[in-house]
């Protein structure tokens, strides 16, 4: 049995990791970078020991340097969580090689389905079905384009190596297949350092189904289904268990070839089999195909301990402290139904661009569970994904399961920095979701309504001009002068416009608040407000000159200072850095005459691309930015030429 486990990993992962190991009695060390150094993973373990800077590869990606602390610390095991070194078969060897176990799969197995073309071959021979695709070593621009044709539009690039949605490219039409094969190809080569692409068949009404499945090197067994067809960019925003419309003969079909899959490399540990499913007509069992195996465990296994009661991870460390399959993996129930929500720091107005910022205030309902890796007063990093918690539920049935999501995420409160709590809102409350008539592409297909901003009633910019007037604490003066009621008057600002509000306090806790046009008389009671006389569940979080107010959701104000009400507004004779991130590739240069839609830099962030385009036509003046600069959000990287009078 394992005695000490070093995570080579951070945030939620390594926390969730770090609980089931603590359960079993197991010593815990933390490895961390400089940007991790008071991070929550640090503090949920025994030991942490530095490993370098903040970028991943000085840090996370140091496969020497986490090894050298493992054997420094004494530790006999070490797992890798998911992403970073969890699927690299170098790693693995040098982990054995040094007398440590790795809680994970073989090299052998890993490098078995680390590229997809020889997966997809390797899955034909054990029986497994597959995409009709090209997964030829063959990477001539010519030859891909040629085998697209075969294959029929639309079609899909997909980068051999590595996953998570990036080199992944839809193409519907031949003009448009050249320019989307260099730019996966360019992405595939940042992330992963590999170019290679294959080409699939895309399906037009595809589900994206997947069978989670645990081996101890001897035999697999599978632990059912997830649903995680809510995507955006290939990216899963919200998996269930059971997938809607399971039928028992397709989920037999699906979960045989799982276990083929798995057992035709000699799986050890945990790992997801991942399918393509035409949903067309319904789940049938002749219509899912093999897309790809994760060789480790996903980031959505919460969904499946909640329905099996499973702890996976706890399955992970006694069967790398080489235990059999636990005899309760033969007698395994579906229990219910449960939904993961992937709660992340970013803009969805402004296209999910990924978000920093400080923490002011996060908290989470006592009803779901949730797995974070950040708490209150901590700080989303621009060195690693901007992942604030998954929040998990489970019901009785799917129509239970889903209110209990949509009331978790409701109670859920981030103040701070930017968050998708609303687009999951929305999403939950999505007719075709509800009634579980999902596939890939309902959220590309309704994005306009499901990532609108929401817009702040007069009720919600009553009560945070309270917040501004420093109105919304338990404490308050009674209000009132020799004479009359106490009138005071205020500034804001909110999405782009300044606000004028006036408060009169009545009593104590009473105000009549003017804001827009309207009048609203407020009175704070215990546990939240009454507006007009209406009991509503709000609350609200001031820190600095921000203030927000959780009113079904998350709205930012700040306070204007009235002595200096001047602000400053980006104009449209200069692109700015959306974002922190990498300047990949300058597209022009000064004296240029560009239209409106043209493409002038990529930025790179997160380890996806970012084409940056032109508002307007115009001519570049200066190009501040080169490539291979780093650039913080909000930087100038080129400006226009004045327009003529």
């Amino acid at each position: 049995m394992i005695s000490t486990l070093l995570i080579a990993n951070r945030g939620e992962i390594a926390c969730r990791i770090a609980a089931s190991a603590r359960k079993l009695g197991i010593r815990t060390i933390a490895v961390y970078s400089q940007a991790d150094r008071d991070a929550a993973h640090v503090a949920a373990c025994d030991v942490a020991v530095p490993i370098g800077g903040p970028a991943p590869a000085d840090s996370y990606l140091r496969g020497d340097a986490i090894i050298a602390a493992a054997l420094d610390q004494g530790a006999d095991a070490i797992h890798p969580g998911y992403g970073f070194l969890s699927e690299n078969p170098d790693f693995v060897e040098a982990v054995e090689a040094a007398g440590l176990t790795f809680v994970g799969p073989s090299a052998k197995a890993i490098r078995a389905m680390g590229l997809k073309d020889a997966a997809k071959a390797l899955m034909e021979k054990a029986g497994v079905p597959v995409v009709p695709g090209y997964h030829g070593a063959d990477q001539d621009p010519a030859v891909l384009a040629k085998a697209a044709e075969d294959i029929g539009y639309p079609v899909l690039i997909k980068a051999v190596a590595g996953g998570g949605g990036k080199g992944m490219r839809q193409v519907d039409a031949p003009g448009d297949f050249a320019s989307a094969l260099a730019s996966a190809m360019a992405e595939a080569r940042n992330a992963f350092g590999n170019d290679a692409v294959l080409i699939e068949k895309f399906v037009t009404r595809p589900r994206h189904i997947e069978l989670q499945v645990f081996g101890d090197g001897a035999r697999a067994v599978h632990l059912f289904e997830r649903d995680c067809s809510l995507q955006r960019r290939h990216q899963k925003v919200i998996e269930e268990a059971p997938a809607p419309g399971m039928t028992q003969e397709m989920r037999t079909a699906m979960g045989d070839a799982a276990v083929r899959a798995a057992e035709a490399i000699g799986y050890s540990g945990a790992g997801t089999v991942e399918f393509i499913v035409d949903a067309s007509e319904g789940l049938q069992p002749d219509r899912f195909w093999f897309m790809e195996m994760n060789t480790r465990l996903q980031v959505e296994h919460p969904v499946t301990e909640m329905v099996t009661g499973v702890d996976l991870v706890e399955w992970q460390l006694r069967v790398a402290g080489g235990e059999p399959l636990p005899p309760e993996a033969s007698n395994l129930t579906l229990q219910g139904h449960a939904f993961e929500a992937r709660l992340y720091a970013e803009d969805v107005p402004a296209g999910f661009l990924p978000a920093t910022g400080k923490l002011a205030l996060l908290e989470f309902s006592a009803d779901a569970r949730i797995d974070s890796g950040v708490r209150t007063g901590d700080t989303i990093s621009p060195w690693y994904d901007p992942m604030i918690a998954k929040v998990t539920v489970h019901g009785p049935t799917r129509e239970a399961a889903l209110r209990k999501l949509g009331r978790a995420l409701e109670q859920t409160k981030v103040a701070g920095t930017v968050t998708n709590l609303s687009f999951l809102r929305a999403l939950t409350r999505h007719g075709d979701f509800m009634a579980g008539d999902v596939d890939t592409g309902l959220i590309g297909r309704d994005l306009a309504a499901l990532a609108a901003e929401p817009v702040a009633c007069t009720r919600t910019r009553a009560l945070a001009a309270l917040g501004v007037a420093g109105l919304d604490g338990d404490m308050q003066p009674s209000g009132f002068t020799l004479w009359e009621p106490l009138r005071q008057s205020f500034a804001m600002h909110y999405r782009g416009e300044d606000l004028a509000a006036h408060v009169t306090t009545l009593g104590s806790g009473h105000y009549k608040v003017e804001v827009d046009g309207a009048e609203h008389q407020l009175h704070r009671r215990a546990g939240g407000w009454t507006i007009d006389g209406e009991n509503v569940t709000a609350s609200l979080h001031r820190s600095g000159g921000r203030v927000t107010v959780f009113f079904g959701n998350a709205y930012e104000f700040t306070a204007i200072d009235p002595l200096d009400r001047q602000s400053s507004l980006a104009g449209s004779g200069a692109v700015l850095s959306p974002m922190p991130g990498l300047v990949r590739e300058v597209l022009v240069s000064a004296g240029q005459q560009v239209a409106a839609g043209d493409k002038l830099a990529i930025l790179e962030a997160m380890k996806m691309e970012h084409a940056l385009k032109a508002d307007r036509d115009g001519r570049i003046d200066q190009v501040l930015a080169k490539a291979g600069d780093q650039v913080e959000a909000g930087a100038v990287l080129i400006t226009f030429e004045d327009p003529p009078e």
